[in-house]
């Protein structure tokens, strides 16, 4: 499905202008926390403080007070049994329950569903993995019953899918990477703007505060590959400290060596001190565009990356980490090795970083939201 969700981080220093009198819908699958997806949907209640919100799923004590404060409208699979815990489970109802969403009377929507006259603006995190460019390892890890039913519903889910990004008026890609799978899987072109990163709040650590020890933070998933930065960092016997949780969690726990120290899921100031005081963060996955590496290179740091996807439009070799080319042990061990012939500069790499702030974000997307609507009001 075609999805309106891109990663930002704490609250800005300043907020930006809005238009009120715009009637705006934001449509966001499910509201069960505060990740990534939900830090967008506080930037756009920031940039529309009128918009109404859809959403399938509503835990309201699990998002924040910014976004409780709009009208939330759940569609019936809140309902449905068990829905804040297994939301996943109900997607092949996700599309009828989409389907039945009243949008007429609204100027601008940003989701993946829109009304007839309305504007129609989709800031894509990524078309669905589950049915496009991951579907083969997602089948794989399923079980035996989930693996015999992936195949039609997976069908079902790309028509839906494709017809429904035939009703976007205009798709706005995260990244690159994200713009060339808009146009390999809908047909469609896009406006590439990066997502906001609140590089404001992170700082440099002075050198006598820098720690001996290595990072890898953010969710442990299996397309990340935590698995491969554990085993490249036991065999190398250097330090390196795990901050996230995720399905991995425990798995990551038992192949840990004696010089990897896994702390789990952290609160913000201790991952904001850990990005400034570890020598690099490693960062082993592909990610459609990543914020992780520009909060490490906000905080001064340095980056070892896997070279495709978005760390290859954020990370500068040479100035602000190196990469590699493999997704193995050997790989991430010579690019550490490597990462000793590049001058380390904090203040060069921060500056680097200060590209993908909040302030670019914002006035990239109202310029271009902006063009949209003028066009629109010149052709009725």
């Amino acid at each position: 499905m075609v999805f309106p969700l891109f990663s930002i981080n704490s609250s800005p220093p300043a907020a930006p202008k809005v238009c009120n009198s715009v009637k705006v819908a934001i449509i966001h699958y499910w509201l069960v926390g505060m990740r990534g997806g939900e830090k967008v949907v506080e930037a756009l209640c920031e940039m529309y403080p009128q918009a109404d919100i859809f959403t399938h799923v509503y835990v309201p004590e699990m998002v924040s007070d910014r976004i409780r404060q709009h009208h939330i409208i759940p569609t019936f699979i809140n309902s449905l049994p068990r829905a804040a815990r297994m939301y996943k489970t109900y997607l092949p109802l996700m599309p009828l329950a989409l389907e039945q969403l009243d949008l007429r009377g609204y100027d601008l929507i940003i989701s993946s569903e829109s009304g007839p006259d309305a504007v129609h603006v989709c800031y894509c995190h990524t078309p669905m993995r589950y049915i496009w460019n991951m579907y083969h390892d997602y089948r794989n890890r399923a079980g035996r019953v989930a693996r015999l039913m992936m195949p039609p519903l997976t069908h079902y889910l790309r028509m839906w899918d494709v017809s429904s990004a035939a009703r976007v008026d205009s798709f706005v890609a995260n990244s690159a990477t994200v713009a060339k799978r808009i146009q390999r899987y809908y047909g469609a072109d896009s406006v590439v703007i990066h997502p906001a990163v609140d590089t404001t709040a992170f700082s440099i650590a002075p050198p006598s505060e820098l720690g001996d020890y290595y990072l890898m933070a953010g969710e442990l998933v299996s397309y990340k590959r935590p698995d491969l930065a554990v085993r490249a960092f036991n065999e190398m016997q250097l330090k390196l400290v795990v901050i996230g949780g995720g399905e991995m969690l425990d798995e990551v726990r038992r192949l840990a060596g004696p010089t990897v120290t896994v702390m789990g899921a952290q609160p913000f100031d201790v991952l904001k001190q850990h990005y400034a005081r570890c020598r690099a963060l490693i960062f082993p996955g592909e990610e459609d565009f990543g914020m992780v590496p520009v909060e490490a290179m906000a905080s001064g740091r340095p980056v070892v990356a896997f070279g495709r996807g978005g760390a290859t439009e954020t990370v500068a070799t040479g100035v602000s980490g190196v990469f590699f080319a493999e997704q193995t042990v050997e790989a991430i061990s010579s690019a550490v090795r490597s990462l000793a012939t590049i001058e380390i500069d904090p203040e060069k790499i921060a500056a680097h970083a200060s590209q993908f702030g909040r302030d670019q974000f914002f006035q990239k997307m109202r310029a271009h939201i902006d063009g949209l609507l003028a066009e629109k009001s010149r052709v009725h």
